[in-house]
């Protein structure tokens, strides 16, 4: 396992080092540049003292190695929007708040979308199986900044039970929290429904029953267990991309997090920011794919790192 842990990092290497390429080349190949302002446009001397002073002057292969060569050392450089202070302090001031309303949206996913799932393969074509695919095709279907304004008007301004938005108290972090997990608990609850669905119309459930084992046992020890291997595949990548932030979610609540920046660098061509961001969610990508092949050892005894299987 160690020789395919540390052959897939180098492989993460080697995508990060094709990602950045890219990016790059095509960050530089737009139109238009950080310091063209529509609304008070800038001189060109000022606009010449400002390249000059973040090294845009150089050639595209200079600031290329140059961008490395600092990120290497986890020097990613200071944002052109917003130049008081470096993107490192950035990520500390924002990503744990993205990465705290995230989790807790995944928190209460994970649980919510297996045991959804499990009751509508369990009472397949019951009354409870249609609700719960309503209550899951939703949380897929709807856009979250419309589930957003829904939470806002009823539990904010209709009940006022919780803030309409802000950061601050635990209150605070309710509506968001929710908002982040409708999503994921919805593509769980379907993919668990299909997977446990597939794994109890197979032979060996029926042996199971035959042999007087409850339904419990049957289903939670043995068929769920089969069923997580899809499972993992969906679930895993879900932590890259929500716990880096959303943007509609922190605008509508207006939550101080990382998300929006996602949206920002790239109108406002901050070019050190934008790669930044990129380069972590590719390398969170990666390593929850890593993860994910780790995970299938657990639960699947018989699959072996690198495609093997035990005989």
């Amino acid at each position: 396992m160690f020789t395919y842990i540390v052959k897939r990092m180098l492989s993460l290497l080697g995508s990060l080092f094709i990602v950045s390429i890219v990016i790059f080349l095509m960050m530089h190949s737009i139109p238009g540049g950080p310091f063209d302002e529509e609304k008070m446009p800038l001189s060109e001397a000022s606009k010449a003292r400002l390249a000059k002073q973040y090294g845009l002057d150089l050639p595209l292969h200079i600031q290329y190695l140059k961008y490395m060569g600092n990120a290497l050392r986890l020097d990613f450089g200071i944002p052109y929007q917003s130049p008081g202070e470096t993107i490192n302090e950035l990520l500390n001031r924002t990503w744990p708040i993205s990465a705290l309303l995230g989790g807790l949206g995944l928190a209460i996913a994970i649980p919510l979308g297996i045991i959804l799932g499990m009751i509508a393969a369990v009472r397949r074509n019951s009354l409870i199986d249609y609700l719960t695919s309503i209550v899951s095709v939703s949380g897929i279907t709807v856009p979250v900044y419309v589930t957003s304004m829904l939470l806002i008007l009823v539990f904010a301004i209709w009940l006022d039970w919780f803030p309409a938005g802000g950061w601050g108290a635990p209150r605070h972090w309710v509506l968001p929290v929710i908002a982040y997990a409708l999503f994921p608990t919805g593509v769980i609850a379907r993919y668990t429904r299909a997977s446990l669905l597939e794994e109890l119309n197979k032979p060996f459930v029926m042996v199971l029953r035959s042999k007087g084992l409850s339904e419990f046992n049957v289903v939670v020890k043995h068929a769920l267990r089969n069923a997580l291997i899809p499972l993992l595949t969906v679930i895993m990548p879900m932590f890259a991309g929500i716990m880096t932030g959303s943007i509609f979610v922190e605008q509508m609540f207006r939550v101080p997090g990382l998300g929006r920046f996602f949206v920002t660098s790239i109108f406002k061509r901050d070019y050190p920011l934008l790669m930044t961001l990129i380069l972590i969610v590719t390398f969170l990508l990666g390593l929850t794919y890593l993860v994910t092949d780790i995970l299938y050892c657990l639960v699947d005894p018989r699959i072996r790192l690198g495609g093997s299987e035990r005989q």
